[in-house]
């Protein structure tokens, strides 16, 4: 850390975060802002959640097996690719738009204002570049998860006659493909959730490309990688606190916390509050790290810790 070692803490951002939160939306009670911001939260986590129906499966499947015997086959081939191709539309659409909801949210909680096109605008290269890289991202995932699943593929090519010699040991290969397969997946997801968490910050305070907030980023694990682990197991608390809450809050509100947005704005303090956590603790690493390095709105200061003075990692090359 170049000689210079920082106290990077845990609790005191959450404990910051926590004032911060209720500054923003409480002081003062603002209707419109609340709503503004909850759109741009809403809009940061575009496509992680959604209704939950309930439904005779019995009946419903039986209805869909009827109608699908009644279509010609090739009508039904091209409206099968028809729908890939609209879901696959769908879910570039929505991580475009999450990946620009992200810079909307995070101006929101930094500048304490409810505003949706100046943010939308501002940081549109950053956004997009940050769009690019995520789905390179997701496509690379997928062609892992692909070469992961040969051994499983190669396994059900042998045919039945190998599977029934060997059932005994088979089942539990099986089991410890997948098992192994799910860990795998479950801990690539999560490492690359962590550092998008830190690549939007980086970007929003560097105005840079996600490349380069990407590198930074894991430069930034890579040396303090005890602090990031306590911060990863905090978070998975938080995370579980959160998941108790929200469904304490669909129940009292008669599911009505499950509509999207609607859900959002209900429980906006929350967003708010792990947002400027992840903001807080990120900035105790030095101005390079900093979302308000460059402007602090001043009903802030008597919350905020003074910034550190000097980076904690020499800037990219």
């Amino acid at each position: 850390m170049n000689g210079t070692e920082r106290n990077i803490e845990i609790f005191k951002p959450f404990g910051e975060a926590f004032e911060l939160m209720k500054r923003i939306l409480f002081q003062p009670f603002d209707v419109k802002k609340w709503f503004v911001i909850g759109f741009a939260a809403w809009l940061a986590n575009l496509g992680s959640g959604g209704f939950n129906y309930q439904y005779n499966r019995r009946e419903d499947v039986q209805k869909v097996n009827e109608a699908i015997s009644q279509i010609p086959h090739p009508i039904l081939v091209i409206g099968v690719g028809v729908l890939i191709l609209f879901v696959l539309v769908l879910i570039v659409l929505f991580a475009w738009l999450r990946a620009r909801g992200r810079f909307m949210f995070i101006d929101c909680v930094v500048k304490n204002r409810g505003a949706v096109a100046e943010p939308w605008r501002e940081f549109r290269k950053e956004g997009n570049s940050y769009f690019l890289f995520s789905l390179v991202v997701g496509l690379c995932f997928l062609i892992f998860a692909a070469l992961l699943s040969l051994p499983l593929i190669i396994l059900a090519i042998k045919g039945r006659y190998y599977l029934y010699l060997h059932r005994d040991r088979l089942d539990l290969y099986v089991i410890s493909l997948i098992a192994a397969w799910v860990f795998v997946m479950l801990l690539l997801v999560f490492v690359w959730a962590l550092i998008a968490n830190f690549m939007t910050p980086v970007m929003y305070r560097r105005q840079c490309r996600a490349y380069e907030a990407f590198r930074t980023v894991t430069t930034l694990i890579a040396a303090h990688p005890g602090e990031i682990l306590l911060y990863c197991l905090f978070l998975i608390v938080l995370a579980l606190a959160t998941a108790i809450v929200a469904c304490l809050v669909t129940c009292a509100t008669c599911c009505i916390a499950a509509i999207p947005y609607i859900g959002t704005v209900i429980l906006l303090p929350v967003f708010v509050l792990l947002r400027s956590f992840s903001l807080l603790f990120l900035r105790q690493f030095g101005p390079e790290y900093d979302v308000l390095a460059s402007f602090v709105p001043p009903e802030f200061w008597p919350i905020l810790s003074p910034a550190p003075s000097e980076p904690s990692l020499p800037p990219d090359e």
